[in-house]
């Protein structure tokens, strides 16, 4: 790397004494440090591929240390942050401590926003827009860089809408390239594929807008008749439509990894004077090989997957100038593949059989069939699986509508993704009282995605809603037991079931049957009890022995299975008795599983002081692996065993 172009860029203000040789070497570097640094760890890696030219045309146009650059879903700003002084630091991504894998604006002025949900950034950047005008800051330009996948998300149209209002100087780049986190859906992505096969570019578009400004407008039938084929020829020409509708200014489609093309439209369009939309066409996996041939795969491999790889290929062949290649799904919302004994495996097994059961089962997933695992049902039950894209707002909507008809619908959605769709939880579930399953995945730590992924605040979110059941499995028996209990006896009213991103292993005991707001007694102790909400419960058991054996302490453990209703009889039954009490959950303190605990505590008018609660303190965690943070908040083994008996020692 001594002649490396790369080894020589401090800051985006060296692209621009580069030549377009240079350059050209520059994105040859930056791929090769990308397949470099994923040999080593899981990073997100297809998806970077595909942007290195855009992001070295961005950078050599725009100066984004006065003009503004918003990423959307930002996994695929690594070349971003090379190209903005962190070179050197790359290695380090989403490690421990280390850069992380989204835009951060704690690295970098450059980061204006931590991005790590779909869709936002085109009203980011009208607001960032209206603000510099209204601060007096004209000379400014905003550029949003937003997927094909992600574009489809309605928050996206209503800004759209907002903007064509406004007409505000700004640029939206459609980064097309045929993906979403699974195979892109909707009238959305059939459109775009119908502008990529039409091929409109500028300057036919210039010519014809031309032509037809000469053509006038009448009022009589023949006259009119004329007006409307106007419309109808300059609709057919020039393609993209629906957005200069919108009240933006389409241009493209154009390719993405063209450097010298990608500058001079990006020149064209920050002289506008108003909303523009540049269309621009890119590869996921670009410029090496397996990447570009499997892009699934490929999107986040791990080093062995990198190292072994899927489609076989010389070294030499694997990087090498792009050519064009088929597309694949990848999954953009998930770095680490699931393991076979993931609770995702066993929640998608579970799900296997009650849909095998029952026909009124049936599956909603807002792009994460690959994430969720649920490819065998997508292939079983094609009639009864639905992807809605990057629309979970609509995806809760549509569960609402299913349900009315008599149906079973299951929303399988990464807890952090579910979020988005709030308002239809409140007003089209929970006050309907629909008998909706929310299947939520990565509730707790998502690991090396960090705060961004994080399913942490899904208890205290759903806890306050009536009508709602809480649930969570403490091992695969419990993941079977429940979704047949909620699937097959069906309580009639919204449920969720959250588990963690992490193995699964099965404890031995004699199993208790899964009833509504019970909880099951694993085992009592003379010294305390651990109660215990999820997926932490092996843990639990495990320091419970090390306190049998190190201290001669007898701690016994409920697995509590319901967040609401919990089960006070059972929980309270040896706080009565002056023992102290420790919930654990892999969740937010503020508003969760403890705090149902405490609630339901003082409304029986017992004695609170002996009640204890572990869990995430009231602050974002940032990235690291999931085993990594649980050390650091003392939520694995060691930190339970310090935790019980340091509250021993307080009741003594």
């Amino acid at each position: 790397m001594s002649e490396s172009i790369l080894s020589q860029i401090r800051g985006p203000e060296d692209l621009r004494e580069l030549k377009s040789s240079q350059l050209a070497r520059l994105a040859k570097d930056i791929r090769e440090e990308l397949c470099r640094l994923s040999d080593h760890r899981a990073v997100h890696f297809a998806s970077n591929l595909g942007v290195v030219e855009l992001s070295i045309a961005l950078h050599s146009v725009f100066d984004f240390s006065k003009d503004r650059l918003v990423w959307d879903t930002g996994h695929q700003c690594y070349p971003h942050k090379i190209l903005t002084g962190r070179f050197d630091k790359l290695h380090t991504i989403r490690a421990k401590g280390g850069l992380m894998g989204y835009p951060n604006p704690a690295e970098s002025p450059y980061d204006l926003m931590m991005t790590g949900h779909a869709g936002c950034s085109v009203g980011t950047i009208l607001g960032l827009a209206c603000g510099d005008e209204l601060n007096g800051e004209f000379g400014r330009h905003s550029v949003a860089v937003i997927g094909d996948g992600a574009f489809s998300s309605g928050v996206v149209f209503e800004a759209m809408n907002h903007v064509g209002w406004l007409k505000k100087n700004l640029t939206v780049i459609l980064n097309d390239n045929k993906m979403s986190i699974c195979p892109r859906v909707g009238g959305i992505s059939l459109y775009l594929d119908r502008l990529r096969m039409a091929r409109s570019y500028l300057g036919l578009k210039q010519s014809v807008h031309q032509l037809l400004n000469h053509v006038p407008l009448f009022k009589n039938p023949t006259e009119l008749f004329l007006g409307n084929l106007k419309s109808a020829i300059k609709a057919g020409l020039t393609g993209g439509m629906l957005f200069e509708e919108l009240g933006f200014r389409y241009i493209g489609p154009i390719d993405g990894h063209n450097i010298d093309q990608l500058q001079n439209m990006l020149k064209l369009v920050r002289n506008y004077e108003e909303p523009v939309l540049l269309h621009v066409f890119t590869e996921k996996g670009r410029g090496y090989t397996p990447a570009e041939l499997d892009p699934t795969t490929y999107h986040a491999p791990t080093p062995e997957v990198k190292k072994n790889g899927t489609n076989g290929g010389s070294e030499e062949e694997k990087i090498r100038s792009p050519i064009p290649a088929p597309h694949s799904p990848i999954n953009d919302g998930d770095c680490e593949p699931n393991e076979p004994n993931s609770y995702t495996f066993w929640v998608r097994e579970a799900l296997l059989r009650e849909m095998r059961r029952n026909g009124k089962v049936c599956v909603i997933t807002a792009a994460m069939c690959q994430g969720n695992m649920l490819e065998p049902i997508r292939d079983e039950f094609p009639d009864r699986f639905f992807d809605v894209g990057i629309c979970e707002s609509h995806a809760v909507v549509f569960a609402a509508g299913l349900a009315k008809t008599g149906m079973l619908p299951v929303v399988d959605i990464y807890s952090t993704f579910l979020q988005r769709g709030y308002d239809q939880i409140f007003q089209e579930v929970s006050l309907q009282n629909l008998p909706i399953v929310f299947l939520m995945d990565r509730a707790g730590f998502a690991g090396p995605d960090g705060p961004t992924h994080h399913g942490v605040f899904d208890i205290p979110m759903l806890r306050s809603f009536p009508n709602f059941m809480l649930m969570s499995p403490g091992d695969p028996n419990d993941v079977g037991a429940m979704l047949e209990f909620v699937l097959k006896t069906s309580p009639g009213s919204p449920i969720a079931i959250r588990y963690p991103k992490s193995t699964a292993s099965s404890i031995a005991r004699e199993f208790q049957p899964v009833e509504p707001g019970k909880a099951e007694v694993l085992a009592r102790g003379k010294d305390g009890t651990l109660v215990v909400y999820g997926g932490l419960l092996e843990t639990a058991i495990a320091a419970t022995v090390t306190l049998r054996v190190e201290d001669s302490l007898d701690f016994g453990v409920i697995n509590a299975r319901f967040a609401k209703p919990i089960d006070a009889d059972t929980i309270f039954a040896e706080l009565e008795s002056g023992q102290p009490l420790i919930t654990l959950e892999e969740g937010m303190l503020a508003g969760g599983f403890g705090s149902a605990v405490l609630e339901a505590a003082s409304e029986r008018r017992l004695e609170t002081r002996n009640i204890y609660r572990m869990g995430i303190p009231d602050r974002y965690v940032q990235h690291a692996e999931r085993n990594e943070l649980l050390t650091e908040l003392g939520l694995d083994e060691s930190g339970i065993v310090a935790f019980c008996r340091a509250v021993v020692k307080v009741a003594e």
